[in-house]
């Protein structure tokens, strides 16, 4: 099985830390392949940079091999469904898997993630993902995400903090890592605080060994149908839907005239 995890940002440490707890945890058989985005923002902390690292993402998805699942390795799960729509492999975002993957584990969770506003974005996730019954409270840490890859920063010491207080002021049962680059930090926050800490890069992996096992592919049917072929203008000419390689080698022109007749 061929698992490509997409990094939506361009800090290839990051990357690498993603890929390290990805292969801890991928069974035998699986394959997992990295890609860092080569247009975007080195770290996404807000709507402006979430836009603009979907063009990267789908760029990971258009080329190359196709892989039997895909992952965005990012927690505001940027172009999630645009990318479901170009692909019938199962796209995964880390975001979705590690809120589902709590439900399992723990009818209660608290989300700590990096920034102010990337606790707020976060909340829009928890709504979108239904899951208000659930998530105790989004809390941020104010740790920027670049400075998780800094050797001498107090990033670990002020994710431990936060995730006590979820523990204690939100009498959550179970913690959620709201950024990929946290996803080191698994191990040693479930030594302190002795309750289920979830990383989304794991879940993500697993999620999708077992949607490939059961072999389930992304509905071609609606909404994430394959994109309307049709022209585009600008910058973004490259991406018109008919000249896009799919991941399923299925020309979209073909495509539309056969639904068509």
């Amino acid at each position: 099985m061929l698992i490509k995890l997409i990094n939506p940002n361009t800090t290839s440490t990051m990357t690498e830390r993603m890929g390290d707890t990805a292969r801890t945890v991928a069974a035998a058989g699986s394959k997992i392949i990295l890609a860092t985005s080569r247009s975007g923002a080195a770290s996404i902390e807000g709507h402006y940079d979430e836009a603009l690292s979907v063009v990267g993402v789908i760029d990971e998805i258009a080329q190359g091999e196709t892989a039997d699942a895909y992952i965005i390795g990012c927690f505001g799960d940027p172009g999630l469904l645009a990318a479901r729509e170009i692909t019938a492999s199962p796209v995964l975002g880390i975001a979705e898997a590690a809120m589902h993957a709590a439900t399992f584990v723990a009818t209660s969770f608290s989300i700590v993630t990096t920034l102010e506003r990337t606790r707020i974005i976060s909340e829009h996730l928890v709504r979108s993902y239904g899951m208000q019954h659930h998530c105790r409270r989004v809390r941020a840490t104010d740790v920027p995400v670049l400075d998780l890859e800094k050797l001498d920063s107090t990033a670990d010491a002020a994710i431990l903090a936060e995730c006590q207080k979820a523990l204690s002021e939100d009498r959550a049962e179970a913690i959620v890592l709201g950024c990929a680059g946290m996803s080191n930090l698994v191990e040693r926050l479930q030594q302190r605080l002795s309750v289920p800490v979830i990383d989304g890069v794991a879940a993500a992996v697993k999620f999708a060994e077992a949607i490939v096992g059961m072999g389930l592919r992304t509905s071609k049917v609606g909404d994430l149908a394959y994109p309307l072929p049709k022209a585009y203008a600008g910058k973004l000419a490259e991406y018109a839907p008919a000249g896009l390689k799919l991941r399923d080698n299925i020309n979209l022109a073909a495509l539309a005239t056969a639904v068509r007749s």
